[in-house]
C-alpha cells in the first residue's frame, strides 16, 4: 500500500474509512473492524509476524489476530472499516513524521501492510503510574498510511521547538515521536479536590505533531455507568 493511496472518510460522528485497493495491494486492520468489501477482496487472518507479534498487539489493548485484505481482482475493489464508538478517524502519514507515531492504547484501526504496531512502554515512572493508560502505549512504525480512532473529535497541534501543552491523561490519542512525554502533579489543594481532573495532567513538550480527543472512551463509559448506576 502506497503512501498516496486512495480512501474516503465517511459520516460525522461514528466514521468510516473507504480504502481504495489496486490490483495486489493490501490492508491490515484490527479484528472486528471491517464493515464491507468488494467480491475480488480475500481476507487471511493470522498473527501478522508470528507469536510474538500477536502478543505484542495484545498487550496494547488490540486483537491477539490481525486480518489482511487484498485485492485479488485486475480492478480496482473497496473494503471499509467503522470506528468502534463515536468520534473520529484520522490518517497518519508515518512517512512524512519520521516512520514511527505512538498511540494510546485501542487507538488502531488499520493500516498499510508494512506498517508494524508494537508495544511500546513510558520513559517515566511518573508517565507509567499515572499517564492514564499505565506504562503501555502503540508504536507504529513504517513508511506509509495507518488510521487510528480518536473519540468524540480531535484535535491536532503542531507544537514548536520546546512549546509545552498540558492535556487531561485519557484525551492524549497520538503523538509524533519527537515529542516528549511525561505527566506531572497538578499542584493546589483546591485544584486537587475539587478539580474534577484526578492528580495529574500529561505534558507534551515539542517539537512535533499531536492528536488530542475531546471524549475518551474511559469517560464516556464511566457517564454510562454513573447514570445506569443512579437508575438503579
Amino acid at each position: 500500500m502506497a503512501d498516496d493511496i486512495s480512501y474516503n472518510i465517511y459520516g460525522d460522528d461514528i466514521q468510516v474509512v473507504e480504502i481504495i485497493l489496486e490490483e495486489g495491494e493490501g490492508v491490515r486492520a484490527e479484528i472486528g473492524t471491517m464493515m464491507y468489501m468488494d467480491m475480488d477482496i480475500k481476507m487471511n487472518t493470522g498473527t501478522g509476524g508470528g507469536f510474538m507479534s500477536g502478543l505484542k498487539r495484545k498487550i496494547t489493548g488490540e486483537s491477539f489476530f490481525i486480518t489482511r485484505y487484498t485485492n485479488e481482482g485486475s480492478s480496482s475493489q473497496r473494503v471499509a472499516f467503522a470506528a468502534p464508538y463515536p468520534g473520529k478517524i484520522i490518517p497518519l502519514d508515518l512517512g512524512a513524521v519520521g516512520g514511527r507515531f505512538f498511540c494510546q492504547r485501542d487507538a488502531y484501526l488499520c493500516s498499510a501492510v508494512g506498517i508494524e504496531v508494537n508495544v511500546a512502554f513510558t520513559k517515566k515512572i511518573g508517565a507509567g503510574f499515572f499517564g492514564g493508560e499505565g506504562f503501555i502505549l502503540q508504536e507504529l512504525k513504517g513508511d506509509g498510511l495507518a488510521f487510528v480512532h480518536a473519540g468524540g473529535t480531535f484535535v491536532e497541534h503542531n507544537l514548536k521547538s520546546g512549546e509545552v501543552l498540558r492535556v487531561d491523561t485519557g484525551c492524549l490519542t497520538a503523538f509524533a515521536e519527537s515529542v516528549s512525554y511525561d505527566v506531572k502533579f497538578i499542584g493546589g489543594i483546591k485544584n486537587t479536590l475539587f478539580g474534577g481532573e484526578g492528580l495529574f495532567l500529561t505534558t507534551l513538550t515539542g517539537p512535533g505533531k499531536v492528536y488530542l480527543q475531546s471524549l475518551p472512551f474511559s469517560r464516556m463509559a464511566g457517564r454510562i455507568t454513573a447514570s445506569w448506576n443512579s437508575d438503579v
